[in-house]
């Protein structure tokens, strides 16, 4: 699903003209990516938390190379699903067929 396809949503659910439903949407996205930068913890009830994490530098291995680095601090985003979502994602996933192979 792409930004289009939650502005043509929310224009077809609530009625919006597609101007304001693409206001709208960039705006969600705007204050997100803001209290995010900020450090802030976005919780949405049932649906999951996005959070910023600080990962420490440490040193790491070049797989073609074998040649040792330095990989650097860096600030990366999480996402942990609500156990609504979960629950969500997971009905009827015993009667799915599984993509994998066993053999």
């Amino acid at each position: 699903m792409t930004k289009a396809d939650l502005v043509e949503a929310v224009h077809t659910k609530v009625g919006f003209s597609k101007k304001e439903s693409a206001d709208i949407v960039e705006m969600v996205f705007d204050t997100m990516k803001d209290s995010l930068e900020h450090g802030q913890k976005i919780k949405i009830s049932g649906f999951g938390n996005f959070e910023i994490r600080d990962k420490r530098s440490r040193v790491g291995r070049n797989p073609q190379t074998g040649e040792v680095i330095e990989i650097s601090a860096r600030r990366v985003l999480t996402f942990k699903p609500s156990q609504v979502l979960k629950a969500a994602l997971n009905t009827g996933a015993a009667e799915a067929p599984s993509t994998t192979s066993n053999g």
